[in-house]
């Protein structure tokens, strides 16, 4: 698997330098038109606003762990946002305030704030990207979402030209959503986090994660047997990188669970009476979220499941679409997730939306 922080060749017109695969985990994508390298927040702004002069359109992509790039590519600028590092803004008896700039490897965050005894974010490990793409889908894993921790995100405004916080009543949090989700609007530089310090996690609330601990939903536990079991878990579903296996050639989950109101939610347990009780969570209101991988197992797409080109299902979890092959087209990729969206739909008339952002392309 490419370093998916690696930096672009300088000053060069090889597609094959400017190609977005090396920088995705689903090694997918075309090339840019420009390809250039943000290290800074200034660095960040300077450079959209060198695009937005040029009438360019403009990419920001730092972990490529969330995106589906075409296999046309970009024809625009992409900027690389390679920012690093986080400071303490605020703190006190038993909290403590980081700015994490937007381009810090995430999982290196969560194994800092492990290690210093700061709890609120230790079941978000092993997700790989980065803290600023953090707020953008509300990241949440194993009981805990970022929204629970965020407390501003500092963005650059395309619209007014100027540099802005946004605090987190105003993020617009949802199910793996934020009012960044679908607006090309603001640039993330950096997010607030406000942690506990605590040796001790936040309560379990996943029910596989408490298995795992040996303990019950709700019971605490050191920080760091919460963090080594989530990335244990996560591991065993081809959701940690690792370059030797190409189920982690993806982007984690494909298809969010699908949230529905209490009326369809009957109608699919109508539909799906001779498979037991599709498994479901309740949320606020009349809503049920319902388990995407169950429906699409029971669809007939189990693990490794094949489509053309080497893609395929994940072998070890279905809500994964992988590029087992190394050499597959994105047209592949999303012929494969289409093919399992539809199949859905038909058999239990739940329709899956896509969780990573889809650059050129269309499911």
């Amino acid at each position: 698997m490419p370093d998916v922080y690696a930096q672009p060749t300088a000053d060069t017109d090889s597609a094959d330098d400017r190609s977005l695969a090396r920088y995705t985990t689903l090694r997918l994508g075309g090339a840019a038109s420009r390809l250039v390298t943000a290290a800074s927040a200034e660095e960040i702004v300077q450079r959209v606003r060198e695009a937005h002069r040029s009438e360019e359109p403009v990419l920001l992509l730092a972990g490529g762990s969330n995106v589906v790039i075409g296999d046309v590519g970009f024809d625009g600028t992409v900027v690389l946002v390679r920012s690093r590092g986080f400071q303490v803004v605020a703190e006190d008896a038993d909290t403590v305030t980081l700015r994490v700039s937007a381009g810090e490897p995430w999982d290196d965050l969560v194994a800092t704030t492990v290690a210093n005894g700061w709890s609120g974010v230790e079941c978000l490990s092993g997700i790989p990207g980065s803290a600023g793409a953090t707020p953008i889908q509300n990241v949440g894993a194993y009981g805990q979402e970022v929204a629970e921790t965020v407390t501003g995100v500092q963005v650059y405004d395309r619209h007014e030209g100027s540099v802005s916080r946004i605090d987190a009543a105003d993020c617009g949090f949802a199910y793996r959503s934020s009012v960044f989700r679908y607006s090309d609007r603001w640039v993330v530089l950096s997010v607030d986090f406000r942690l506990h310090r605590s040796p001790l996690s936040t309560p379990v609330r996943y029910a596989e994660l408490a298995r795992a601990l040996g303990v019950e939903v709700g019971d605490r536990v050191p920080l760091a047997d919460a963090r080594d079991t989530v990335r244990r878990l996560r591991a065993g579903k081809g959701m940690v990188l690792d370059p030797t296996d190409p189920d982690t050639r993806s982007v984690g989950s494909f298809f969010t669970n699908p949230v529905l109101h209490r009326t369809a939610y009957e109608l699919l347990r109508e539909r799906a009476t001779d498979l037991g009780e599709p498994p479901s969570w309740p949320g606020e209101g009349d809503v049920v979220k319902v388990s995407a991988a169950w429906l699409i197992d029971k669809t007939g797409f189990g693990k490794g499941h094949p489509g053309p080109e080497g893609v395929a299902i994940s072998g070890k979890h279905t809500l994964a679409l992988t590029n087992r092959s190394g050499t597959a087209s994105t047209t592949a990729l999303i012929t494969l997730a289409r093919q399992i969206r539809d199949g859905v739909h038909d058999r239990f008339g739940v329709t899956l939306h896509p969780e990573p952002v889809l650059v050129n392309c269309v499911l």
